[in-house]
């Protein structure tokens, strides 16, 4: 049977090129991201794909010199037009870092907070459920219920990870952004994300950085390989990684250039 949720295009970028002062950081970058699909970005370090991740929400507005030319569109609306709010945004966009970071409150008051600014919940009863919701999506739910007024900073590290994924599905955004989710997560609590992010592309178009190969190729739907600010080689993650059209890719899946 035919996946069609592939066939449709969540955020499409065009000729999107990132400045940091006279640095050109990201040159001409085109791609389509599909919805319902985890979409890896994979490269050596420094090669631009946290900045190119970083467009989608618009964080690199908080650094002063960067400066972000061409076309963003998310549903076909441009996410860069001066009339989208960009606090907005990033309720649509939720977005996952390298490290855990929960914030100094309740485990419960971690999830609320977003829905809380954003207006979703009328009532405590609505906040109730959308924590509940939240917490079981990210697969934490059997292991706070009974402590949701515990601080979050006291959880382990994949916990505090999968707190930090239930606090950004909390204002029920539609693309899910993760920065090298397991980069600070021991081999277990990996897998457990890993497994999470599969269940989350039901939902979600999700965008993963990773320094892993393995993990692009266990998680992932579709591949983009960047080298030097490029995006080089963007398909199937299995093709990707077992026949690649670029030299460069195989170089770098080859373990040649990293």
């Amino acid at each position: 049977m035919k996946d069609t949720s592939m066939d449709t295009i969540k955020i499409s970028a065009k000729d999107v090129q990132v400045y940091y002062a006279d640095n050109h950081a990201i040159k001409d970058v085109n791609v389509d991201i599909a919805d319902k699909t985890v979409t890896a970005f994979i490269g050596p370090s420094g090669c631009g794909k946290s900045t190119f991740l970083r467009c989608l929400n618009r964080m690199n507005d908080t650094i002063d010199i960067c400066h972000v030319e061409g076309d963003i569109l998310i549903d076909g609306e441009d996410i860069y037009d001066r009339r989208v709010d960009p606090v907005q945004l990033r309720a649509k966009v939720g977005m996952v870092f390298q490290k855990p970071n929960p914030f100094p409150k309740s485990i419960y008051d971690n999830v609320a907070y977003g829905p809380r600014i954003h207006g979703l919940a009328r009532a405590k009863s609505d906040l109730d459920e959308i924590v509940e919701k939240s917490l079981r999506s990210a697969a934490i739910w059997d292991e706070v219920k009974d402590r949701l007024d515990a601080p979050g900073t006291g959880l382990s590290g994949g916990q505090q990870q999968r707190l930090c994924i239930a606090r950004a599905v909390a204002t029920a955004p539609e693309v899910l952004l993760m920065d090298e989710p397991c980069s600070a997560l021991d081999p277990i609590a990996t897998a457990q994300v890993e497994e999470l992010i599969d269940e989350l592309r039901q939902n979600f178009a999700v965008v993963i950085v990773t320094h892993s190969m393995q993990q692009a190729a266990r998680v992932s739907q579709k591949t983009a390989f960047f080298h030097l600010g490029n995006l080089v080689e963007y398909g199937d993650t299995n093709q990707i990684f077992t026949k690649p059209s670029d030299p460069r890719t195989e170089s770098y899946i080859t373990g040649r250039i990293g």
